[in-house]
């Protein structure tokens, strides 16, 4: 059956790798989810071993791991050997093994899950920078019991971040991993990192993309898949925590949209502003690509109702399909200097994050000035990864007092105006 899944060079010896911790990271598009999804698929066919998947936040399952494995099953010529269950999140392999696919943000869910042969043997964590340390810890736990002779991995694949990070430190710190470092291996942890040099199913625009990035942070992560160091991160400003206890207190909402389609995500930031401590509390988010103007206005309104949205000005067209498709949608002002005017101003707030708006987590994590030449910060942002920073920004025009960004003129406008009537 392995001759009919066609894999990286890099990653072949990894199929039969069985250190108990494995790490595989690097750089975009180097192929590390789809060799992990065509390792899964190999090892449930081989027989006495299941697959539990998982993504810190089980909403993004669907477009990303499952979507992987079936594509792995798909490409191998596999499908009818194996049942997909898209409603149970389960495939089901015709010798009575299983990869099952479960969000950590749903404990109860993880802990009832049982294969209905054998016990998980596998676990893969997708984008694990997303996860928490206590959350990898108890997925450990989760492997027990079983064949003696099969042995139990915990596989973790994503891009580095910044070496600050929990995974980072707990791993690579403590073995002196070097920056051009490519493998590490033990019988309890085994390291490979991988880039798009890599991955040799890459057209030559992919590969032309990668080497154009200009910013040498998103250059060091995403092209190299080196560990980031962010001296110049714009907000320091922002915790996270666990917000679901508390989401029948906001009553005070700004929301705000950033249009995207196919390349960037359309991005909602769903928040509460407690005026008295300055303190801005975001508790839902939708990050998602490929959404046509109606599918958009459903995901909206399911999370806000008729609440309203302050849009990205630049696309007029989609403000007026929204509304009437019944979004109380309206453009934001923006106005001379507004980026940074905002930026500031979003500065001298407190941000909680809710632990499961991942996206928001991601781009406050990374969200850094740009350099010039000589390696010195300048008063400008690096215009990626900044969706739900832009939306942000725009939910909280209203709030922000600067009649030169925004216009003096600009708050006798009713699409300011309608914040300010509302308290905490």
């Amino acid at each position: 059956m392995q001759a009919q899944i066609t894999i990286n060079d890099v990653y072949e010896p990894h199929l039969d790798n069985n250190s108990r911790l494995q790490i595989i990271f690097g750089g975009s598009s180097s192929g590390k989810s789809v060799f992990s999804a065509q390792r899964a698929v190999i090892r449930v066919l081989s027989g006495k071993r299941n697959y539990l998947v998982c993504r810190a936040v089980g909403r993004t399952i669907r477009r990303s791991v499952f979507s992987e494995i079936n594509g792995a099953i798909a490409d191998a010529g596999l499908t009818k050997l194996f049942d997909v269950n898209k409603s149970e999140w389960t495939i089901t392999c015709r010798n009575g093994y299983q990869i099952l696919f479960a969000g950590l943000d749903d404990a109860e869910k993880i802990k009832s899950i049982r294969p209905d042969k054998g016990v998980i043997t596998d676990i893969w964590v997708e984008e694990a920078t997303e996860t928490e340390r206590e959350t990898i810890k108890q997925l450990h736990k989760r492997q027990r019991g079983g064949d003696e002779d099969t042995p139990k991995t915990l596989t973790l694949t994503f891009n580095p971040i910044y070496k600050t990070h929990w995974i980072y430190q707990d791993y690579f710190a403590k073995i002196a991993w070097a920056d051009d470092q490519t493998e590490y291996t033990s019988p309890e942890l085994s390291i490979l990192k991988t880039t798009y040099k890599d991955n040799k199913f890459l057209t030559t625009q992919d590969v032309a993309d990668l080497e154009g990035e200009t910013d040498e942070y998103y250059r060091d992560v995403y092209t190299l898949g080196k560990w980031g160091v962010l001296g110049d991160v714009i907000f320091k400003n922002w915790t996270t925590r666990d917000l679901s206890d508390m989401r029948d207190q906001f009553t005070n909402h700004r929301n705000g949209l950033d249009f995207g389609f196919s390349s960037d995500p359309a991005a909602l930031v769903v928040t509460h502003y407690d005026r008295a401590h300055k303190t801005i509390y975001i508790y839902d988010e939708m990050y998602e690509r490929g959404l046509t103007n109606d599918l958009l206005a459903d995901e909206i309104k399911r999370r806000v109702g008729e609440q309203a949205v302050t849009c990205d000005s630049a696309e007029p067209k989609s403000i007026a399909e929204l509304n009437g498709y019944g979004v109380s949608a309206y453009a934001a002002l923006k106005g001379k200097d507004s980026v940074n005017f905002g930026i500031q101003w979003l500065q001298q707030q407190s941000i909680v994050v809710d632990s499961k708006c991942i996206n928001a987590r991601n781009e406050l994590g990374v969200y850094h000035w740009r350099k010039d030449k000589d390696g010195n910060a300048i008063r400008q942002p690096a215009a990626k990864n900044d969706h739900l920073i832009d939306a942000t920004r725009y939910a909280y025009e209203g709030d922000m007092d600067n009649s030169e960004a925004v216009g003096e003129a600009n708050y006798a406008n009713e699409s300011t105006w309608r914040f300010s009537t509302s308290e905490y």
